[in-house]
């Protein structure tokens, strides 16, 4: 069991550098828009490339994760990482920046397709969900250490702060491609690309010796007569259950406006009249309770459900949204206010949709199309996450914050209804059994 939490861990830190080149650019947007005296939109533009990356990354990164292995596409992730590290510390323009940010957006938008599904394929079942959760905490620790970074950077105020900024994601990009040669290839991979039983039997044994043949057996039955679907057999109907609900799951995850605040969390608070050393801080505190919620969504994943947590999540992003969406309006924003609702906001999502997202999307699809829907799922994901990220900055200007955080509140209604009617409990099931329950 050490192994399978020592391969998880080590994939899932392909989270934390999703996280942290997720939040790194929020420290840095008004340096930048001094800097190069960029306009609201453009400022938008430039934050949305690594946006736009992430589309192209995780609609592509099911091709490569089917075709070569999960191992071998993770390894092509973490040198995208490293090359949009190097390239947006020295980036000369905005032309630039854009442009290793675009490139480290597809490591990003990859990430969140391969990574969980590598960790849900080696996961037993009754740890399938911390373990693919490992992968969210990860991520928000890397919001974290993104946040304090920054925040540490232009405390001590070195010349060209926004370059170090960007620059500290180098050391993270290569240990993980370091760390990524130690862990073994996907068992059902191998069993559904080659039928390579001795290094899939392996494998199953170094997880746990005494459930190995029987682990072996159910996958290659679940695999009888089956090979890797290709994108019309994907659309063809038979798989319109796990489809609908990836789509659905994906696209109440962004239009709860969780981008938008980790993107613009300084400029947020900003608003809220807080100065930028107090704004920078108070995005510090917005990681802490990403951090302390994902742990908490961990711990009660495999023990209450994902639908439960679902539910705690939606009430709370309601509660919280209406509560900022109000404040606003109302001009009642001095002091700790917006910032507690925000924590509230955070700690929300971190508990429900944080937690559940990578888990659920990766479990519904069964081994021939697993590749497939977690590249749906994720670029919906994504498609919505630089559609709102992209236009905050202008519709921020023009509208302010309050019919903002109100539209995002009325949003999570569909959520709250979504899981009340639709989604189902996918806590403690095998993933065959569960592949026959969602083709039916």
């Amino acid at each position: 069991m050490q192994k399978i939490w020592f391969w998880a861990i080590t994939v899932a830190l392909g989270g934390f550098l999703f996280g942290f080149d997720t939040a790194v650019i929020s420290g840095v947007n008004g340096i930048i828009k001094a800097e190069w005296g960029l306009s609201d939109a453009a400022l938008g533009q430039m934050v949305a490339a690594a946006l736009y990356g992430t589309i192209l990354g995780a609609l592509c990164g099911g091709f490569p994760a089917n075709r070569y292995g999960r191992k071998a596409s993770l390894l092509g992730v973490a040198l995208l990482f490293l090359v949009s590290a190097i390239g947006s510390a020295l980036a000369a323009d905005v032309v630039q920046l854009g442009i290793f940010r675009f490139i480290g957006g597809i490591g990003v938008g990859a990430s969140s397709v391969v990574a969980p599904l590598y960790i849900t394929e080696m996961a037993p079942a009754k740890l399938r969900g911390q373990l693919v959760a490992a992968f969210q905490f990860n991520l928000v620790v890397g919001i974290l250490v993104a946040y304090l970074s920054n925040y540490v950077i232009d405390a001590v105020g070195w010349a060209n702060n926004w370059r170090l900024m960007l620059g500290v994601e180098i050391i993270p990009a290569t240990l993980y491609l370091v760390l990524l040669f130690f862990v073994p290839r996907s068992p059902r991979w191998l069993l559904l690309k080659g039928g390579n039983r001795e290094e899939a039997l392996a494998t199953l044994r170094a997880m746990d010796a005494s459930t190995a043949e029987a682990e072996l057996a159910s996958i290659e039955a679940a695999n009888q007569g089956h090979r890797a679907a290709s994108v019309g057999e994907f659309f063809s109907g038979k798989y319109r259950r796990p489809i609908l609900y990836a789509f659905l799951f994906a696209l109440f995850n962004q239009i709860s406006g969780i981008n938008a605040v980790i993107y613009y969390a300084p400029d947020i608070f900003a608003s809220a009249g807080l100065e930028r050393s107090s704004s920078l801080l108070s995005s510090v505190g917005i990681g802490v309770v990403n951090v302390v919620g994902t742990l908490l969504g961990m711990y009660l994943i495999d023990l209450v459900g994902r639908r439960k947590l679902m539910y705690l999540g939606s009430f709370g992003y309601l509660l919280s949204l209406g509560a900022v969406a109000y404040a606003f309006f109302s001009g009642n924003v001095a002091g700790i206010i917006v910032p507690i609702w925000l924590f509230v906001f955070i700690a929300s999502h971190a508990i429900g949709q944080g937690a559940v997202i990578w888990v659920f999307i990766s479990e519904i699809f069964g081994n021939e199309v697993r590749s497939l829907g977690a590249s749906l799922g994720s670029s919906t994901h994504w498609v919505f996450a630089a559609l709102i990220s992209g236009v905050f900055p202008y519709f921020s200007a023009q509208f302010g914050q309050g019919p903002i955080f109100a539209f995002f509140a009325v949003c999570m209604l569909g959520q709250l209804a979504f899981v009340h009617w639709v989604m189902p409990e996918t806590k403690g099931v095998n993933l065959e059994v569960l592949q026959r329950q969602l083709e039916e």
